[in-house]
């Protein structure tokens, strides 16, 4: 499998809510995770990332993306994805009773590669702005 159809299944697995049961098989173990923004300041780990993604999915059970672009480079190991998340706080296990108010958040995911398996991945994502969006901020 090329790192362009491996980033394909884990970003689907992540985004649909799989947790880290779904995503470790295109992962390496102990793969980490950045991303500068407060909403994940804690995560570290691609794990950490998958989990809270599936988490997500909790308060706001009608999450999904809408992929805007997706490009590899292989020079450099590296496949990167942009899309929208949409969906409304309907459900529970937000910070508390369910919002109602809907969410529309640009975010990108740059996965770099090591021996065909995404070793790190970094997100690119303006929290502050979704928080907003669903009342939590």
């Amino acid at each position: 499998m090329n790192i362009e159809q491996t980033a394909r299944d884990f970003f689907e697995a992540c985004e649909t809510g799989g947790g880290w049961e779904a995503c470790k098989g295109y992962c390496h173990d102990g793969a980490s995770f950045a991303c500068q923004a407060d909403a994940l300041a804690g995560v570290t780990t691609l794990a950490g990332y998958a989990e809270w993604m599936k988490g997500l999915l909790g308060p706001i059970p009608d999450g999904r993306y809408d992929l805007t672009a997706f490009a590899t480079d292989a020079g450099r190991g590296t496949v990167v994805a942009s899309a929208v998340f949409h969906g409304t706080q309907t459900g529970t296990g937000g910070p508390g009773a369910p919002t109602g108010k809907s969410v529309a958040s640009d975010y990108v995911y740059v996965m770099r590669f090591d021996g065909g398996r995404i070793a790190h991945m970094t997100k690119i994502w303006n929290d502050s702005q979704a928080l907003r969006q669903l009342g939590w901020a």
